[in-house]
């Protein structure tokens, strides 16, 4: 009796121990189904087909930036570079009638940027007065990177360039006609010769 009960036992220890095995690979394999779906979000090839909410939850149908130059920015609060919101303010009052300045947060960077849409419209304004358009916060870098970065990353969509932010405040610019035309590292500050140029050409 007691070597049939002792059999017994071991079959259904067989049974339960690759039961639960499948059980724990069902929900590892969760979170890769939804970065696998993020990982295929589609860009459109025009720049200008693009409709993106602002900080406040409006959409913004970039169509309506077609004749200006635009200066795409990645932004963070609690960056070393966040002091570049000053100059980045300074730069949109000087030119403004041919530039406007997208900036778009995103925590991609030792979490940098961990607040919401609106701690962050309250920092930029009341710290740096900002007044260009930001954007909800998104993500720049990785499987789950936002259409906007895969296009301006992704040379097969923008042209010519396959470099993507490697840290906050790294900078894209779009001339007037939708094109990208040159990218910036963070360490190149908005007020440069360089982005200066690329505005009064």
């Amino acid at each position: 009796m007691k070597i049939i009960t002792y059999s017994l036992l071991l079959g259904l220890l067989a049974f339960q121990v690759p039961h639960l095995s499948q059980t724990s690979n069902f929900t590892e394999e969760k979170p890769l189904a939804v970065t696998q779906t993020q990982k295929t979000m589609e860009a459109p090839a025009d720049f200008y087909e693009f409709t993106m909410n602002d900080i406040d939850g409006n959409p913004v149908d970039f169509s309506s930036f077609k004749g200006k130059k635009l200066l795409i920015v990645n932004v963070a609060s609690k960056c070393g570079y966040t002091p570049q919101y000053a100059e980045l303010q300074e730069l949109y009052e000087a030119y403004k009638d041919k530039l406007t300045i997208l900036a778009f947060p995103a925590n991609n960077f030792g979490g940098q940027e961990p607040g919401t849409n609106e701690d962050i419209k309250t920092f930029c304004t009341e710290n740096y007065g900002v007044s260009f358009p930001i954007f909800e916060k998104i993500s720049v870098k990785g499987v789950d990177k936002h259409p906007l970065y895969r296009w301006l990353s992704d040379k097969e969509l923008n042209g010519w360039n396959n470099s993507e932010p490697s840290w906050n405040f790294c900078k894209y610019f779009v001339n007037e006609k939708g094109e990208l035309v040159k990218f910036f590292p963070s360490s190149v500050k908005p007020m440069d010769e360089e982005i200066i140029k690329l505005i009064k050409s």
